[in-house]
């Protein structure tokens, strides 16, 4: 069934009574904190390192101060979500999903007004960077490297018919613990429709259902989730398939119990055991530290819990110890809240043209500083620069002088040495040519007289080959006489018979 809650009593009632006139008076001065809050530096979310517990100072927010065990992915980022240097809830976020798994908190006061103020951790995309804290999107957009790598963007919801649902629904805190809320770490998609819905739901059912029956309203431990999905907005965002409470009251006489939607079912609200629910989550998954008094837990208690859960899902009021005495004054109230809105209204449009001109002051001094500071800057940085550029050309021009004067220096000795060598190659090659000469000439005597034997030599060397050319000339043609003679007497002069 559909859980029917109706519309949130704002301003005139709120929970099924009217504010006071004093409640009133402290309602504008809240609204005049939060409008200062709009300041940036006031919100911080610290990703918690590896080498600290838990989420550090956050782990005021589980039951034992210990956090949910099963959670070990490699993707999963713990964050300590922080305003104004305290801490205010803790954050579980997935960057493979782009969006939260769990947010642990408390619950501190009823809202009494809504102003968004939506902020990004720059840390998860980029982190080494020097940004410890939670800043607008617009201030750091081309400053922080991979920014939306690792989580979702206000661009990734623009147009995409889904809306930013806290898990952390801002409607059960005010001041501080509200503005922490409005991060897009703790933001999931969700329909319009179904976002209205489950914050509706869960302040009722906290409010109504859980406080009541938990005697040590800071004992109370909350944990709200998502379960992850494959459809994903625009590619990246992933759509929760089901959004999840777990509630624990560490008390004396404690409970645990937990509560699961499914997003494709907006009238369905069902109730289920914690180990029940861990059974839906990831496995070896424990959501609180020994199972917040699962063996001790108090059944008249829990009972009584489901009790007032069933009645807010048949749209029945349920009413607490001090539900009659509300009734009872709740017409005073309604008159004086109808008296007194008029002049609420009046003043908190003052506080507002107030805060807006401070604003304006402060932007404009900002301004004016800026550009004084920056006209003074300028001129200072252009003097040191006049002056480093003056001393680098003196310098320069101190150095080139001994550099330059030994320049010369050597190329005047080395023109010297050039000249000495000149000058002895030409008295050289002028001395060289008589002194052959006369060499030449005082040789020739002596090369002379040693000729005459060798020539004497082949003298007679060729008159005696020519002695024997002719010798051996006759001696070859009175052979061939000798030949030819023979050869005709043989031819021509019959032989004569053995008898001759």
């Amino acid at each position: 069934m559909d859980l029917e809650i109706g519309p949130l009593p704002y301003p005139a009632e709120a929970d099924g009574a009217s504010l006071s006139a004093g409640e009133w008076t402290m309602k504008t001065s809240i609204v005049f904190l939060l409008c200062i809050s709009v300041f940036p530096g006031f919100s911080q979310g610290r990703v918690v390192r590896e080498d600290e517990t838990g989420f550090a100072e956050c782990n005021v927010f589980f039951s034992g101060q210990v956090p949910p065990e099963g959670f070990t992915e490699p993707f999963h980022v713990k964050i300590c979500q922080q305003y104004n240097k305290e801490p205010r809830f803790a954050t579980l976020y997935s960057t493979k999903d782009k969006i939260p798994l769990y947010s642990a908190f408390k619950f501190t006061k009823p809202a009494q007004s809504e102003k968004e103020n939506w902020l990004v951790e720059p840390q998860i995309d980029d982190p080494e960077n020097d940004l410890h804290e939670m800043v607008h999107e617009a201030d750091i957009t081309g400053t922080v490297a991979n920014l939306g790598a690792n989580q979702a963007l206000t661009s990734d919801y623009v147009g995409s018919g889904y809306e930013r649902g806290l898990l952390n629904p801002s409607l059960l805190h005010e001041e501080d613990f509200q503005m922490a809320t409005y991060t897009l770490t703790n933001a999931v998609p969700l329909s319009p429709a179904l976002s209205k819905n489950w914050h509706r739901d869960i302040r009722k059912v906290v409010e109504q259902a859980l406080i009541p029956h938990c005697s040590k309203k800071d004992h109370l431990y909350l944990l709200a989730g998502a379960i992850p999905s494959s459809v994903r907005v625009k590619g990246k965002v992933s759509v929760p398939e089901s959004l999840w409470l777990a509630a624990c009251c560490d008390a004396p006489e404690g409970w645990s119990l937990g509560l699961v939607k499914k997003v494709n079912d907006e009238n369905n609200l069902a109730d289920l055991t914690v180990g029940e629910l861990e059974k839906q989550l990831l496995a070896e998954v424990h959501l609180f530290k020994g199972d917040c008094g699962k063996d001790k837990q108090n059944q008249e208690k829990r009972e009584a819990v489901l009790q007032a859960v069933s009645q807010i899902r048949s749209g029945e009021q349920v009413e607490t110890t001090d539900s009659q005495e509300t009734k009872d004054s709740g017409w005073v109230r309604k008159v004086a809240g109808i008296i007194a809105t008029p002049f609420i209204k009046l003043l908190e449009l003052l506080i507002y043209i107030f805060v807006e001109l401070v604003k304006f002051v402060f932007y404009f001094l900002w301004l004016v500083v800026k550009r004084v500071c920056g006209t003074v800057l300028d001129g200072l940085y252009s003097l040191w620069s006049g002056l480093v550029s003056y001393l680098k050309a003196i310098s320069m021009v101190l150095i080139s002088i001994p550099y330059d004067l030994g320049r010369v220096i050597i190329n005047i000795f080395l023109g010297f040495l050039q000249i000495v060598q000149d000058v002895v190659s030409l008295t050289y090659r002028i001395l060289s040519i008589p002194v052959g000469f006369v060499l030449h000439l005082a040789a020739f005597p002596y090369y002379s007289i040693c000729a005459i034997p060798s020539v004497l030599k082949d003298i007679a060397t060729g008159i005696g080959g020519t002695f024997s050319l002719v010798i051996n000339a006759t001696a070859a043609v009175l052979h061939g006489f000798y030949y030819l003679a023979a050869h005709i007497v043989k031819r021509f002069v019959p032989k004569g018979s053995s008898d001759d």
